[in-house]
């Protein structure tokens, strides 16, 4: 199996061309160990679309699918330009989430950012939610993959792993969720990320839009204007309106490989 292995914001996935073999939930699980297969957050098939102009199919790293991945979208729109399977700069494709919209930023044949319209948020009331020793007030948002906010003081030294892996799996979600921990700073958003099915990430898309979503329902940053989200990885650009919320970041490739068996 052929792969080329690209990075969104330190969002590692293996990229494949072609159509999910049956077996795709073990590939995932086998390629994806750091120690004993390529190393990435999960598998991310490309594929052609009877809906869109491309298809994009997400598999986490525990075998698990995932209806979208904001930086994982990113590069599949660098990936199918400079790989020569579309010269449009402006592409459908179709995830489980619905149809995104991607505007690829060309520079002498190379793209060096990706815009997606990530289509309408939609943000519930807070919930209180108990894990281990503590009880958190979370904002739940769905991007087309479920998510929940939470808002802390000292986002750098937060112990997201002991807290974020009991709160994916909290009845109150029945198929799990994605945990993000941030905080308001001057002029810029700081969050930390536990994804479902991977576990701590260096980035996630739709993590970032659905933080800023939670913020702007809050009150505490500006509807209809681009807020910097800090990450691990890096930062990205993040604009909420009422009717869309509009992701700006870069992609990158590491690595070609072949899989063996």
């Amino acid at each position: 199996m052929k792969f080329t292995k690209m990075q969104g914001l330190g969002n590692d996935y293996l990229y494949i061309y072609g159509e999910v073999p049956e077996n795709v939930s073990d590939l995932a699980v086998k390629y994806s160990d750091r120690h004993f297969g390529v190393g990435s957050d999960g598998l991310i098939f490309i594929s052609p679309s009877n809906k869109a102009d491309f298809k994009m199919s997400i598999f986490n790293a525990d075998g698990s699918i995932a209806k979208m991945c904001g930086n994982g979208i990113r590069c599949v729109g660098k990936f199918l330009y400079e790989k020569g399977y579309t010269d449009d700069t402006v592409l459908k494709i179709e995830t489980l989430s619905g149809i995104k919209t991607l505007i690829l930023k060309v520079v002498f044949g190379k793209v060096k950012s990706v815009s997606v319209d990530m289509g309408k948020t939609t943000v519930e009331s807070d919930i209180s939610l108990i894990s281990t020793d503590r009880e958190f007030t979370a904002t739940p948002v769905s991007v087309g993959n479920p998510h929940i906010v939470i808002f802390v003081n000292g986002v750098e030294d937060f112990p997201i792993e002991r807290y974020g892996k009991i709160l994916e799996k909290h009845p109150h979600f029945s198929g799990g969720v994605n945990v993000e921990f941030a905080e308001v700073k001057d002029g810029y958003i700081r969050m930390r990320v536990w994804e479902r099915g991977s576990g701590i990430t260096l980035a996630c898309g739709t993590g970032a839009c659905a933080t800023v979503s939670a913020a702007v329902k809050k009150g505490l940053v500006p509807s209809g204007e681009f807020i910097t989200v800090k990450l691990d990885g890096g930062d990205l650009q993040v604009k909420y309106t009422e009717d869309s919320v509009f992701m700006t970041g870069g992609a990158e490739f590491i690595a070609e490989g072949e899989t063996y068996d």
